[in-house]
């Protein structure tokens, strides 16, 4: 079956014009000739471009995949056009251009963006890939490079690519072996090694493509505190203009599970000895340290924002898909009335649960991430240099969560959906299929959702002392002060959100424990189901903190009005999270507590059984 895009925006305008303070970011110089009053109109003509123009890729992606011919990739026939007209109408990279006016903030575009990974989430590497190098490339290159490259890069004649991963270096990024030999040019460095998985990495969509390669200059320290981040173009350009090949050649092309029309590719640098990259930034110190990774962890941690930004859109699309086929297929009858006529299987108890599951679940999802992209904001344009910070602090906390914790729970709802079809869901008859082999890959690169837990527990709660990621349990704890007495409606709401977070700071001292009794691999143990309710923790404060603002409305609102059901489903969404999914807090705690040592004692040998 053809993808069907069916995405909502009203959750999205809810959170930027009524959770969000979004106007104390449209106060900063560069976004005022925006106002809260744009939001509708900007939702509305994105959701109209995406249904036309985005959503034929996903269909044409899926059934032409990309190719490799005579050493280049053939993509699918409509993305060239697709990628140049984003490019071009300002939809994309040249949004993000911090020299330009009328631009908007990134939580704004973040909300339009998740329509276009609803939408099409293998299309969306191309434009979003090339905006990571971008903001790389502005933020670290000198004058020079960025007017070679940036430009092109905003129009759609270029195409940006990350490249990290080695066949003998994938998590293990400082054990790569590519390597960079200065030439007779300052600043320009011979290349050679390869790289694999390289996302969007070669087509036919774009004039060239743009390498941001991971590589050691010779003399440089081992291990990741020696690497380098270097500009390799596929076409050198020289200062006329023209271009000449620059000894990059595609060697590969991945037959993968999911967002298939997207080319992931392995590259081979400098096989002829005529590879040629502009090193970013400053050569090694005298101690052999490299700037690179500093440089390339912009573009990951924004490529970890993405991945939970393209599991809220491609999660939410399939929700409304399923709850669409759910209001009209009719089968069974009401188990309080076994005579009585058949009815939509949504009034079905276990198809409710699915539905609410999912709509619950996506809303916390898009909480987290808008959240997220929130504090960018404050982070990159506050005059107050201290509230950047605190802003940027915030935002590294989120990082891990906004990554995995919705790249986990996205896999689980799109498998709920794919029930809610009964035995059709076992077919591609039905989008969701297709969903769930897309969003897979999310919780797999940009670091796997472990060294994500693992990042969450040995560098975020400690991060400022422990003063970031004490803030954000300070504000649930803030909220319930506020707020429990003025809204009795959640009264048990408030109470297990309360036991919750007591809860959950019991777990970090029990986790701290450990550490001190040199009890580390007991932590890595349990260190994913721990990042997971953490997410479910500050997913089920969002939710709530909607919920209050959803009863006011209410409050003054008839059951006729076209917005009723809306505020009541948010408030829904809020008891049904905090009553069902939240008490996993207090129970992994238990568990956490309890310290069970099986995985670690159980011999490899039985894994052979």
């Amino acid at each position: 079956m053809t993808a069907k895009y069916s995405y909502n925006p009203r959750d999205a305008r809810f959170l930027l014009k009524e959770w969000l303070p979004l106007a104390d970011i449209l106060n900063y110089e560069r976004y005022q000739d925006l106002s809260l009053d744009d939001i509708d109109g900007l939702l509305e003509q994105m959701n109209r471009m995406v249904a036309n123009v985005i959503a034929p890729t996903n269909d044409d992606g899926e059934i032409n995949h990309p190719r490799l011919v005579n050493g280049r990739v053939v993509g699918p026939p409509s993305w060239k056009e697709v990628y140049q007209y984003l490019q071009q109408q300002g939809w994309g990279t040249a949004n993000f251009d911090r020299n330009a006016d009328g631009t908007m903030p990134e939580v704004v575009y973040a909300a339009l963006a998740e329509m276009m990974c609803a939408a099409s989430p293998a299309f969306i590497y191309y434009p979003a890939l090339t905006t990571g190098a971008f903001k790389v490339i502005q933020t670290y290159a000198s004058p020079c490079l960025q007017q070679k490259f940036l430009p092109g890069m905003m129009d759609g004649r270029f195409q940006g690519c990350m490249c990290i991963t080695e066949p003998s270096a994938g998590t293990d990024v400082g054990d790569g072996l590519t390597r960079a030999l200065p030439t007779d040019e300052p600043g320009i460095y011979k290349i050679k090694g390869s790289k694999i998985f390289i996302s969007a990495g070669d087509g036919d969509h774009a004039e060239n493509f743009i390498y941001l390669t991971l590589a050691r200059i010779s003399g440089a320290k081992a291990g990741t505190k020696g690497l380098s981040l270097f500009i390799i173009p596929r076409f050198w350009i020289n200062d006329d203009g023209s271009t000449e090949p620059n000894d990059v050649e595609t060697t590969g092309i991945e037959n993968k599970f999911g967002i298939r029309g997207c080319p992931t590719v392995s590259l081979a640098f400098g096989d002829n000895d005529r590879c040629r990259g502009y090193l970013v930034g400053n050569p090694p110190d005298e101690q052999g340290n490299g700037e690179g990774m500093v440089q390339m962890f912009q573009m990951m941690n924004g490529k970890r924002l993405e991945c939970g930004l393209t599991s809220a859109g491609v999660a939410a699309n399939e929700y409304w898909n399923a709850a669409t086929y759910c209001r009209e297929r009719v089968q069974g009858r009401p188990l309080t009335n076994p005579r009585a006529d058949r009815v939509p299987i949504i009034q079905h108890e276990d198809v409710k649960r699915m539905l609410m599951l999912n709509k619950a679940t996506t809303e916390v999802i898009r909480s987290l991430v808008m959240k997220a992209y929130f504090y960018q904001d404050i982070s990159e344009n506050d005059p107050d240099l201290a509230r950047r910070k605190w802003a940027f602090a915030r935002l590294e906390c989120l990082f891990p969560i906004c990554k995995a914790y919705t790249s986990d729970e996205a896999w689980i709802l799109i498998c709920e959906s794919i029930q809610t079809y009964g035995g059709y869901g076992f077919t591609e008859d039905y989008p969701a299929a297709r969903a769930v082999r897309d969003t897979k890959i999310n919780s797999l690169y940009e670091g796997t959702n472990y060294i994500q837990s693992m990042d969450l527990i040995t560098r975020k709660w400690p991060l400022h002392k422990g003063q970031a990621f004490a803030g954000l349990l300070q504000d649930i704890d803030n909220f319930i002060a506020a707020h429990k007495q003025a809204c009795p409606e959640f009264g048990r709401e408030f109470a297990k959100l309360g036991k919750a977070l007591r809860s959950y700071q019991e777990l970090q001292g029990i986790t701290l424990a450990y550490f001190q009794q040199g009890k580390i691999d007991l932590v890595a143990s349990f260190a994913r189901r721990i990042l997971t309710v953490t997410g479910q923790l500050l997913g089920a404060h969002f939710l709530l903190e909607q919920a209050v603002i959803a009863q006011s409305h209410l409050r003054e609102t008839e059951k006729d009005h076209y917005d009723y059901n809306y505020y009541l489903g948010k408030t829904l969404s809020a008891r049904f999270y905090i009553n069902q999914i939240l008490p996993n807090v207090w129970n992994t705690t238990d568990l956490v507590k309890e310290g069970d040592p099986t995985i670690l004692n159980c011999p490899e040998e039985i894994f052979a059984y």
